[in-house]
């Protein structure tokens, strides 16, 4: 850098949860860019306002193609801030063992957090196996989409299941947006179960921040603590007390000031 130059402000990139898309961030990005952040909020493959379906995809990499393609643009020596939220802790691990140069430091928000030790597909299915939510999907739809080498199980989230659950704090008019807005998603079981652990030395050697959201009901607390003792690789763990599933509409404010910190000691 040029002596008197200032750096650029921090680059956070949004990596929303299944079903959703960059709607979903729509509190939080104007409050990080208030704070000086340079912020990118997009849409996973078949989802938010992408033109693609569900039944086009044949795997997570599909699904994450947008995601990669991002890193792949960013010119080194950036780094980007790669905050994921729920399933899209699965979507920052991919992209983090492709691309641990390219980021400073990743932030799982009440998200999975895979280990290098298990397939990417465990911490989803021990939250299957271990929490209520196996018994309680409530008027969620499911369904079989790919090809019949490998199919793939989609999930359409109810109103019942958004409002009582996902959404569980939100205000009203949150709840509404969600019920619009979500489209069919998928967990991609069937196809990460089939991946290789992610490595120590790539997946494993990007910094890692947990955000953990206390008054989550479908990813729940004990559950976020439980993921982060048996990651053994995270650097940091901050709490939302109040948050539920959807901390940026629930508590906005104050995911915006915990990023904000993350950004600027990691950046």
């Amino acid at each position: 850098m040029e002596p008197g130059k200032q750096p650029p402000p921090p680059h956070i990139v949004l990596v929303h949860g299944a079903g959703h898309g960059a709607w979903s961030w729509y509190k939080l990005k104007p409050l990080l860019e208030a704070a000086g952040h340079r912020v990118t909020a997009f849409d996973l493959a078949a989802a938010g306002t992408d033109l693609r379906c569900l039944h086009d995809l044949c795997s997570f990499d599909d699904y994450n193609q947008p995601l990669l393609e991002i890193l792949a643009a960013i010119p080194p020596p950036e780094k980007v801030v790669l905050v994921g939220h729920s399933l899209g802790g699965m979507n920052l691990a991919a992209a983090m063992e492709r691309y641990p140069d390219r980021i400073s430091v990743a932030v799982f928000v009440t998200a999975f957090l895979p280990d290098c030790e298990h397939k990417p597909s465990y911490v989803i299915e021990q939250l299957v196996e271990k929490t209520p939510l196996a018994e309680n999907w409530e008027d969620t739809k499911f369904s079989t989409f790919g090809t019949p080498d490998c199919p793939l199980t989609s999930m359409t989230f109810g109103p019942k299941f958004i409002s009582d659950q996902l959404y569980s704090l939100c205000s009203p008019e949150d709840v509404a947006l969600g019920t619009i807005l979500i489209r069919p998603g998928s967990l991609f079981v069937e196809d990460v179960s089939q991946k290789e652990p992610f490595s120590k030395e790539r997946y494993g050697a990007v910094k890692k921040v947990y955000i953990l959201c206390e008054k989550d009901i479908v990813i729940v607390a004990w559950f976020q603590r439980w993921m982060i003792e048996a990651n053994g690789g995270v650097d940091e763990v901050v709490e939302i007390d109040e948050a539920d599933h959807m901390a940026m509409l629930s508590t906005p404010q104050q995911l915006s000031e915990s990023l904000t910190k993350i950004a600027a000691k990691y950046h």
